[in-house]
Order: structure tokens, then sequence, then C-alpha cells
């Protein structure tokens, strides 16, 4: 009981009914971008005071923040700073690693996908 339309495509017309068309739409759905850790890693060399100054600095922590993420660098070898998006997270550890090399010390900070 289809009936040729023009175009080639055939409806089916429901035994008589009005001839209603059902449309869909495609919803998208814009996906969240993945967030990055920035994180700190422990070495022997770089001062305490340091390490506190830069996450002050880069991460906007304050004074009490900023000692307990060095403290945790200190006794556990890594600490997070911050989770990010991929641009600000990269853009972060070039900062801190930069500035870390201006001031010959050895600190590093790497990112990694959360």
């Amino acid at each position: 009981m289809g009936r040729e339309m023009a175009g080639g495509a055939d409806f089916e017309d429901g035994g008589g009914d009005t001839g209603t068309v059902v449309v869909t739409r495609t919803r998208t759905v814009a996906k969240r971008p993945s967030m990055y850790r920035v994180l700190l890693l422990n070495d022997d060399y770089t001062p305490m005071e340091f390490v506190i100054h830069v996450v002050e600095s880069f991460f906007q922590k304050n004074r009490e923040e900023a000692t307990r993420i060095m403290l945790h660098v200190h006794h556990h070898g890594v600490g997070e700073c911050g989770v990010y998006s991929y641009e600000v997270a990269e853009t972060k550890v070039t900062q801190v690693m930069d500035f870390a090399r201006k001031h010959q010390h050895p600190l590093q900070c790497v990112m990694e996908k959360k």
C-alpha cells in the first residue's frame, strides 16, 4: 500500500490516514575535553621554599595549601598541583620547568591524563 512520491521515496499512507510525516532531529552532544593532572616530582636538591613559591605563583594556591602540596611531594615523591585542560596543563608544565631551570633547580613538573 505504499504510494510513490517524487524523487522515488516510498511512503506508507496508513490505509487512508492524512499522510502525517514524523521528523526526527539528531542532537549533537558535545564531549567534555579530557583533563590533565599537573604533578611536581620530588628531588633531593630543590629547596622546599622554592617549591612553595612555585605552587603559589603558578597554581594560585595560598601559603598553607602550597606548603601542604610541597610536603606531599617531599614525603610521597609526587604531588598534584591542579587539574586542567590539555592546553592549560601543558602551559603550566612549561612555565614551571622554565622557571626552575632559570633558577638552576632540577625540579620536575609533568602532566598525566586524569
